[in-house]
């Protein structure tokens, strides 16, 4: 492989439909991805995938949780998508001892409204990591303020992406034990 690119041959050739943050003019041509474009296309799949699970939950089970300790249907919605706030925070380099979600206080409702609610800041995210040179990503280190650990830049996003796919994995175990029929994401 020459460089940090991914050879054309790796390049993924559709759209993301319902998706108009993803900047996916680069699918439709047989020019190398950056690491860059690799990892917004990862960030892209996961959401796409977990957002056909969360629209597949009836309001009736908005509030279910498997136990006491665990966070309701409606609730991983929210964690998930308020984290990319957070994120996004974390990798500008913001400061983060006063932070505070635009979530709070903010009554849980649908589904729906949640999506909404957290489209400016998921496009947001998306559009500080398109600002990122392969050179950044590997060289750039990232101090996770929860627990002090430290990560280079790219290696830090793919962890992101990986949070959200362990909560797709659980959510899709609460559909399965709330015995709604679960959407097909393996496409």
């Amino acid at each position: 492989m020459e460089g940090n690119k991914i050879p054309a041959p790796f390049i993924l050739h559709r759209t993301l439909p319902g998706y108009s943050a993803f900047p996916n003019a680069w699918l439709q041509t047989n020019q190398p991805m950056t690491q860059t474009q690799l990892i917004l296309l990862n960030f892209t799949e996961i959401r796409r995938r977990s957002t056909l699970l969360w629209k597949a939950l009836p309001e009736e089970f908005y509030g279910w949780k498997p136990d006491n300790s665990a966070m309701t249907a409606l609730e991983m919605i929210r964690h998930v998508l308020q984290a990319d706030y957070g994120w996004n925070r974390i990798i500008s380099r913001a400061d983060m001892s006063q932070y505070k979600t635009p979530w709070q206080g903010r009554p849980l409702i649908s589904v729906a409204d949640e999506l909404e609610f957290a489209k400016p800041y998921r496009e947001e995210f998306l559009n500080t990591i398109k600002q990122f040179s392969d050179h950044e990503l590997a060289n750039t280190e990232i101090i996770h303020p929860g627990n002090g650990e430290k990560k280079m830049l790219g290696q830090y996003l793919l962890r992101i992406g990986y949070h959200e796919s362990v909560h797709a994995g659980q959510f899709l175990s609460y559909l399965r034990a709330m015995d709604v029929e679960r959407p097909k994401i393996w496409d």
